[in-house]
């Protein structure tokens, strides 16, 4: 029990020899630092954290293609390919279609037959109007052997009058049936007349029942098909033709923009279906109304001699010309450019992000000299690939983000 108590009583011995304890304030003071220091970390690490846990809001740009001669290039526009000429081939009498002799993508020609329709009602109608204007004829001549024993009997009887062989009366009796008969002779004759006018008539409904082409052209949509009932008043059109002749570039020009086209002025044109090919234009016409809503104007451009795989609605670029372009110009190639708001340095290497669905991948590129606000694209993403503009610098490959809308 003596030890116990010795052992309680040294633990309550006051060691002079150990430092001080640090005073309250200072241990205040140690632990705003602390929590200060964890606050900054926090708020250098929130932006990685929100990239990660939230989809941010980008917008876009592209790769795109200049041409050597853009030296020479006053506007440059948007458009699309159009027909000036078209038709929409519709028929002209409410049937079933029973032959069909196009397809979608072919080329005909005026008057080529592309439909027939069922033509057993009218087949019927023409055998029973011919069947009528046979009969018409028929009584037509009844009425006229009538007409004429009628009129050799009123000769007879008018000798015999003269003779004093019998009544005058009787005479002019006979004169009178005769000019009657030939009354019903002339009915007659316009009953045939009438009937054959509607066998022509029936003729030619028949000839509206085989539908043809109303113009050189090529066909533009699916035709109807065998068994479908066409009402002219209520149905579409058959198949729809167009012009390949007359394809032209339609494009919108801004209003401010629109004193550096002139009329007949050369352009370039080159279409998104061949972004290699690059083709001689010029203006054929300038729309004279503008568009109010968009503050621009249609500008009609016309290919120099229109490419063989060129088809209506292709998206297609014009550049409207100083002067026209020469073969050289013509056939060199064109370049890829990245915009410089699409890059971005990971790693110390130039990198763009380009979109794969609701996801961004980082891409390296290569970079060739300065091309006006981008630079030459030597390697990397190809032509239209859409990039992230002004991506900030915490996007990573494989994020997921969404697009702002324009």
């Amino acid at each position: 029990m003596t030890d116990t108590l010795s052992d309680d009583l040294a633990s309550l011995r006051i060691d002079r020899g150990a430092p001080p304890p640090p005073p309250r304030r200072a241990r205040w003071a140690f632990a705003v630092a602390v929590v200060a220091g964890l606050g900054l970390a926090a708020r250098a690490a929130l932006p990685e954290l929100e990239a990660r846990v939230f989809r941010p809001q980008v917008t876009t740009t592209e790769v795109a293609s200049v041409a050597p001669a853009g030296v020479l290039v006053r506007v440059t526009s948007t458009g699309y390919v159009m027909p000036q000429r078209t038709a929409k081939v519709a028929a002209k009498v409410v049937g079933r279609v029973a032959r069909v002799h196009v397809r979608e993508g072919e080329s005909v020609h005026e008057g080529h037959v592309l439909f027939e329709l069922e033509t057993a009602d009218v087949e019927s109608a023409i055998a029973s109007a011919r069947a009528r204007v046979a009969a018409a004829v028929a009584r037509v001549a009844a009425a006229k052997a009538t007409h004429a024993e009628a009129s050799g009997q009123a000769d007879r009887q008018a000798r015999l009058a003269s003779a004093g062989a019998v009544p005058v009366a009787t005479a002019e009796d006979l004169a009178a049936r005769v000019r009657s008969l030939e009354a019903q002779v002339r009915a007659q004759e316009a009953e045939v007349a009438a009937a054959e006018a509607e066998v022509r008539t029936l003729v030619t409904t028949r000839g509206n029942y085989r539908v043809a082409a109303s113009m050189d052209g090529t066909i533009l949509t699916k035709p109807a098909q065998v068994g479908d009932v066409v009402n002219p008043g209520m149905t579409g059109p058959l198949v729809e033709l167009a012009d390949f002749a007359s394809l032209l570039v339609e494009t919108d020009v801004p209003e401010g923009r629109l004193g550096l086209v002139s009329a007949e002025g050369p352009c370039e044109i080159v279409l998104d279906a061949l972004p290699g090919e690059r083709f001689r234009g010029r203006v054929v016409d300038v729309g004279p109304r503008l568009n109010r809503s968009k503050a621009t104007a249609t500008v009609k451009v016309a290919f120099e001699a229109v490419p063989p795989r060129v088809r209506p609605e292709m998206s297609a670029r014009v550049s409207f010309l100083e002067r026209p372009l020469d073969a050289a110009q013509l056939t060199a190639a064109s370049k890829l450019v990245v915009p410089g708001a699409a890059l971005a340095e990971r790693a110390g290497r130039k990198v763009v992000f380009t979109l794969d669905g609701d996801r961004v991948r980082e891409t390296p590129v290569q970079l060739g000299e300065p091309l006006g606000s981008g630079f030459e694209l030597v390697s990397g993403p190809r032509f239209g690939t859409r990039l992230v503009k002004d991506p900030p610098a915490s996007l990573r490959d494989g994020q997921a983000i969404k697009e702002k809308t324009p």
